[in-house]
């Protein structure tokens, strides 16, 4: 997750790194308004988790990765590779095996093939799941709800705005940023 944006309700608390966000969240959540506070990874739109218990730097400790030890076994870590379990049938692994580099080098390839072929669609459907995921946990019970999802998924750009217009203006706003790729 890169950037992500918190709101206490309606309203828009913070955008940014998670860090930054949290400690800008902080105060919100200590003061126990009626409104829930929610952060979402602009990436997926999905909820992130952060524990507010304890201070300020309590929770910002908790936000600092952890130092990983270093593990040592199959595979090339230090490059980022990473062994799993992958099922082919047997007429795959042969031809898989019977390629340059072998059986990892042919899969990485064909999935690097893959990703640059598909990275248009990848990138609209993502964009699609991001804004429909926030939509659904913020704006599900709001009015055109249902209409400018289906806007979304169509990719109709002037319908998905006609139908947020209504909503609370953070809540619109974010929910058009997550959805421009797709519209």
């Amino acid at each position: 997750m890169d950037t992500c944006t918190a709101f206490e309700g309606a309203r828009r608390i913070a955008s940014g790194a998670l860090a930054d966000v949290a400690l800008q969240t902080k105060p919100v959540v200590d003061r126990e308004g009626p409104d829930p506070i929610l952060i979402f990874d602009d990436s997926t739109g999905r909820p992130v988790e952060v524990d507010f218990r304890g201070t300020v730097e309590d929770v910002r400790a908790r936000l600092q990765p952890p130092s990983e030890p270093e593990r040592r076994g199959p595979g090339r870590p230090r490059l980022g590779v990473v062994a799993r379990e992958v099922t082919l049938l047997p007429r795959h692994w042969e031809w898989l095996n019977s390629q340059p580099g072998g059986a990892s080098v042919a899969l990485r390839k064909l999935v690097e093939e893959a990703r640059r072929a598909n990275q248009g669609k990848d990138r609209l459907r993502q964009s699609q799941e991001a804004a429909y995921r926030f939509m659904s946990a913020m704006a599900g019970n709001l009015p055109g709800f249902e209409e400018a999802s289906r806007a979304l998924f169509a990719g109709n750009a002037a319908c998905f705005g006609e139908q947020t217009a209504g909503w609370p203006a953070d809540i619109r706003d974010y929910a058009a940023r997550l959805a421009e790729p797709a519209l």
